[in-house]
């Protein structure tokens, strides 16, 4: 796999959708593999991908989308800033259409202009686990995987490099 190279949102959305027709039939195809299988070709190309990649170059993730707040989340980041988890609530979260809590803002309010989150070490969990491509039971989640080419440039070289793979054609 050649380097990862960095995208803006903006252009990886443009991109994704330009390969929307392609994309989609291949999640289709590879939504009838053994989730196994699956797994093993995103693991193998997310952990070279990421061998390759500063997240901190880019931030795309903390830049233009929220995650889904938890309420242990919640907890967690209110102990982190000794207050109650309704005044976090209040500053920094609402409900989205979906009816989870997500932030107010993006950028994400806790990312520094070094692309350093001041929450790290108590980040939602959802930030923990993004882009999600290292999981078991991939074929569970390739609809967002999908929506994920539009924001993280792994994700859409990960997608791209599938497409290539005889045994996923």
């Amino acid at each position: 796999m050649k380097p990862v190279k960095y995208r803006t949102a903006k252009e990886l959305a443009e991109l994704t959708k330009q390969n929307q027709k392609s994309n989609s039939a291949a999640i289709q195809r590879w939504k009838k593999k053994k989730p196994a299988e699956l797994d093993h070709y995103f693991l193998s190309l997310h952990n070279e991908a990421f061998s390759k990649f500063n997240c901190l170059h880019c931030a795309n993730c903390c830049s233009s989308i929220s995650p889904i707040i938890l309420a242990k989340d919640i907890e967690r980041l209110a102990k982190y800033f000794n207050t109650k988890p309704s005044d976090f609530i209040a500053k920094y979260l609402h409900i989205d259409e979906d009816n989870d809590y997500v932030f107010n803002q993006a950028p994400c309010p806790f990312l520094g202009s070094d692309n350093y989150c001041s929450v790290y070490e108590c980040r939602p969990k959802a930030c923990c686990e993004y882009p999600h491509t290292d999981r078991r039971k991939m074929n569970q989640i390739l609809d967002l995987t999908l929506k994920n080419c539009e924001v993280c440039p792994v994700v859409y070289r990960i997608v791209d490099e599938l497409k290539r793979i005889p045994d996923l054609q």
